[in-house]
Order: structure tokens, then C-alpha cells, then sequence
């Protein structure tokens, strides 16, 4: 029997995460399912797609599938902003999302992530440092929000005392369902705006005072002597808190849960602990820290058999991929030695694969082997507190308890 398809309602990513059963049954009967109900007064319904196979084609082709044409966020983009937005390189199609990506891919080349390695252990040593003596903690808003948002911070230069704000701007941005971290729309704007004259007087610091981070290499200009506007480096700044944030944030804590609802696989690690690389791809498989991107049809297409008209559009659910059955043994399963692991939860390829991939997956290979070893016997201690959101599989609270213990510093 046919489950009530809803992908979209926010309600119920809040009481129970995403909504694997529609899922599963449309992998199976309609991995490219016409959704009738928009999801928000007056917006269009759309094509859902579900199998990963799929969800890799619309991916690989931004002239069919464009980011550009109404940008990737669900919501209906509002027709006086959109031209500001598609200055964003999220919502950007080749060519100009191909020179945009050139000067970012300067701060996150390998030797600059591996050169993050060790600061990325001591901000972990830090964050658990502070919560061992007590024996409890909320692990993610004391360690799993923290670590990535500490990160990224010394990335763009950011001085320690902005940091907290910096944090509660990006919830009011990508909480915008959720009524704890935003009351109106108007704080949403609000907050942008913040972001961006923050990262205006960030970038006049850097051109006076020049340093190792990626605000200074992103205002260089490129091998033909271009450089980004104000208007690009605003918005990129925005992206980087955001994304840079949010993406890890949501694997960790969601990650940490899957363990919680899986005790053998922690002991698995505790055991092993060289499984951890493959435990953190195993993690963003699980979680799928973002659950859908948005794509335009450009032209009349067909995908799994369904014929698109020009200008529909299209919804891509990465949560629903990580699970499909055609590309995973059991993969209802949560394990932590999966290998190979074609998990698409930093995109399905194409231009959009997640530029700070490899800083993600550092992470939360760090943060797995500190938690093994300086709290092995963690454990759940109270309700989780979902995010109310169908973009972000996302967890705001999570009350946990360890074996008390002194410090390292």
C-alpha cells in the first residue's frame, strides 16, 4: 500500500527526521514523482527525484537542470532578490560558477586542509576539555556546532570574539522554519546583511594587512587579472559561514545519534579504531546533512521515464539516494567498515560537488577518534530536539553523559 507522500513538510523532518518510508516506496514505484503540493502558498509543484542514479544525471548536467534560473534553495525565490542571489556560487551555472570555483579552489587545495590537521585536534582537545570535568553535555551546541564554525573562523581570519555571533547569524539563515532561531523573515534579511558588512570590513583588514588565510586569497586576482566584485566575495563569505558550519555540524551530531541507536558499531570503533576514516563516510551516508537541493528544467527533458517541461521544477533528495538500494547493500544498515561507500552526501557530482569536501571529512575523522578516546562510554542522556527544516537534516539538541574526567590542559 502506497504511503501519504509529503517530502516537504517541515513538521515531520522535526518529529522524526527524513521520511525514509516515502522514500523507499518511491526508489521503487516513482523515483520521479510529480509532488502536487508545492510545500508554501502559491508555489509550484515539482518533480521529486529519489534514486541516486538519477539524482547524479540532473547533477553532471547544469544546461538541463540549471542552479541559476530560480537558485537551489526549495523555497520560491523572492523576484526582487534573485538577481543578487545568482551572484551566489551556489545558485550559479557554468561558465560563471566555473570562474567563481577558480578562485575559491585556492583555499581548499589538500596541502591546505592537511595543514589544518593538527589545529583542528586541538580545538576538539579544547571543546572536550571544557566539558569532561561535569560528565554531561549538549553535544551540539558544546562540541559538534563549535568545531566547524572554530574552523572556519580561522580560515577567513575571523577573530575569536565574533565567533559566537557569527554562529547564531547562521542559524537565523538556515533555521529559517524553525521558530527558535527565527521569529520573522525580517530576521533572515537582517542577518544576511550582517554577513555581509562583516565581510566587507574583513576583506578591508586583509587588503591593508595581508595573512595566510582565504580571505586574503580570494582577493587576489586570477591569471587574467580579474578579481571578485564586493558583491561575489559578500555572498561567498555567506556561503562559507553557512555551508562551512551547518554540513558538519549536522553529520556530527547525527552521526553521534546513529551510534547512540547502533551501541555495536561504537564498540566496533572503540575496537578498531583504523576504521575510522570509513566510519565518517559512513556517517555522512547516514545523516545526509543536506536533504535536497533545488534545479530548474531549461528545457523540455525526461528523466526516469517522466517527460519535464521547460521551467519545471526539479527537487533532488540526497537523504533518499544514500539509502537506494540499487547502489547499497543493506543500506537501512548503519556501518561503520562500508566499502566502497558511493554516498552522494556532498553532492552528486557534477560542478556543485562540495567544494569543502575534504575539510568535512578531516572533521569528523578528528572529532570521531577524540571522542573514542577521551570519551568512550559517552551516552544518551535525555530527548533529541530535531530541527524543524526539510533542507538540513539537522539536530539542535542532544543531551549526553560520559565518565567525569580531568581535563588535558
Amino acid at each position: 500500500m502506497a504511503p501519504e507522500i509529503n517530502l516537504v513538510d517541515a513538521d515531520t523532518y522535526e518529529r522524526s527526521g527524513a521520511p525514509h518510508d516515502q522514500f523507499a516506496w518511491l526508489r521503487e514505484h516513482a523515483p520521479v514523482y510529480w509532488h502536487a503540493d508545492g510545500g508554501g502558498p502559491g508555489w509550484p509543484g515539482f518533480w521529486a527525484v529519489t534514486r541516486h542514479a538519477d539524482i547524479g544525471h540532473v547533477s553532471r548536467h547544469p544546461e538541463i537542470f540549471s542552479s541559476r534560473e530560480r537558485l537551489v534553495l526549495f523555497a520560491e525565490p523572492d523576484d526582487d532578490q534573485i538577481e543578487m542571489q545568482r551572484l551566489m556560487m551556489l545558485n550559479m551555472d557554468p561558465p560563471q560558477h566555473t570562474r567563481q570555483r577558480s578562485f575559491v579552489n585556492r583555499g581548499f587545495t589538500p596541502r591546505m586542509i592537511g595543514r589544518l590537521e593538527k589545529h583542528v585536534r586541538e580545538i576538539c582537545d579544547t571543546l572536550i576539555d571544557e566539558v569532561v570535568p561535569r560528565g554531561t553535555a549538549d553535544f551540539v551546541t558544546d562540541i559538534a556546532a563549535p568545531l566547524p564554525l572554530q574552523v572556519i573562523c580561522e580560515l577567513v581570519g575571523a577573530p575569536p570574539e565574533d565567533r559566537n555571533w557569527i554562529f547564531d547569524l547562521s542559524n537565523k539563515l538556515v533555521g529559517y522554519d524553525d521558530p527558535e532561531f527565527r521569529h520573522s523573515p525580517e530576521e533572515g534579511l537582517l542577518a544576511a546583511t550582517e554577513i555581509y558588512a562583516y565581510a566587507d570590513r574583513l576583506a578591508a583588514r586583509r587588503r591593508e594587512q595581508p595573512a595566510d588565510d582565504i580571505v586574503t586569497r580570494l582577493l587576489q586576482p586570477d591569471d587574467s587579472g580579474e578579481v571578485l566584485t564586493t558583491d561575489e566575495f559578500d555572498l561567498f563569505f555567506l556561503l562559507l559561514t553557512v555551508a562551512g558550519n551547518e554540513t558538519t555540524r549536522n553529520a556530527a551530531s547525527g552521526g553521534m545519534l546513529a551510534f547512540f541507536e547502533h551501541p555495536g558499531q561504537w564498540r566496533r570503533l572503540l575496537a578498531d579504531p583504523g576504521l575510522i576514516p570509513t566510519a565518517a563516510e559512513e556517517v555522512v551516508r547516514w545523516v545526509s546533512p543536506v536533504n535536497l537541493f533545488r534545479r530548474t528544467a531549461t528545457c523540455d527533458t525526461e528523466l526516469g521515464g517522466q517527460a519535464m517541461a521547460k521551467g519545471d521544477k526539479v527537487v533532488v533528495f540526497y537523504a533518499s539516494a544514500n539509502r537506494d538500494e540499487r547502489v547499497f547493500a543493506g543500506p537501512q544498515e548503519f556501518d561503520i567498515a562500508r566499502e566502497p561507500n558511493p554516498h552522494i552526501g556532498f553532492g552528486g557530482g557534477g560542478p556543485h560537488f562540495c567544494l569543502g569536501r575534504h575539510l568535512a571529512a578531516l572533521e569528523l575523522r578528528v572529532l570521531l577518534a577524540a571522542l573514542a578516546d577521551r570519551m568512550p562510554d559517552i551516552e544518551l542522556d535525555g530527548e533529541v530536539s530535531r530541527l524543524r527544516s526539510n533542507f538540513l537534516n539537522g539536530i539542535k539538541h542532544m543531551p549526553v553523559r560520559f565518565t567525569p574526567s580531568r581535563p588535558r590542559t
